[in-house]
């Protein structure tokens, strides 16, 4: 139990504060980073209302962020970075009106970062970076990249069908193309070839005459 009279220092938005007298009653955090510390964050944690700092970066935990921690109403600084955390960040935690650092920072979180109001309108990308399917502003990754993948299945299907059939008419109009002009090049090279085809052919007497061609 500290006295009136002792002096402690209390890290809390990234700073160290030295507290003295009564104010030590009403001020806790818990700090447990660099402990190597592994599996899931107990839900249990979201039940410390009163807490100010919550700490557990740099460990290898995994599992979700708990959407009990919307309940740490007192809660100024909460840092989760450096894990292997996953899932999507707790919408909820938008409600936490004293949180001042947030950070989860280079975990393996994915989905719609919450939406941007009231403190949460205050952090950066810096509190989300390093995880690679999170989405949404202040990121500048959209949320929207994945549907085409994730839409509708029979959307997906008349999509894929147009495309076959766009590809099918370009290949057969290419096809189509270059034997035209092959022929007529061989037989603009070859007048002799050219002239027995044409005499083969119906034409009125005009028509041979101007094309040079006489019929048999």
């Amino acid at each position: 139990m500290y006295g009136e009279n002792d002096i402690v220092q209390f890290v809390t938005k990234k700073r160290y504060e030295s507290f003295e007298g009564n104010v030590l009653y009403y001020m806790s955090g818990l700090d447990f980073s660099h402990n190597k510390l592994s599996g899931p964050i107990p839900p249990d944690i979201g039940l410390l209302s009163g807490i100010h700092t919550l700490n557990f970066s740099h460990n290898s935990l995994t599992g979700s962020i708990p959407e009990s921690f919307s309940n740490l109403a007192q809660i100024e600084s909460l840092d989760l970075s450096y894990n292997m955390l996953s899932g999507e960040i707790p919408p909820p935690l938008v409600s936490l009106s004293f949180l001042s650092v947030f950070s989860v920072a280079h975990n393996n979180l994915s989905g719609s970062v919450p939406e941007m109001k009231g403190q949460f309108a205050t952090f950066d990308q810096r509190s989300y970076e390093g995880n690679s399917f999170l989405c949404g502003p202040p990121l500048k990754r959209n949320c929207n990249w994945g549907n085409k993948v994730t839409g509708d299945p029979g959307l997906s299907k008349q999509e894929d069908d147009s495309s076959w059939r766009k590809y099918f008419l370009y290949g057969f109009l290419g096809s189509f193309v270059a034997t035209f002009v092959a022929v007529a090049a061989f037989f603009y090279l070859n007048s002799y070839y050219l002239a027995l085809v044409l005499s083969k052919l119906p034409c009125s007497a005009g028509i041979c005459k101007l094309l040079g061609v006489k019929k048999s």
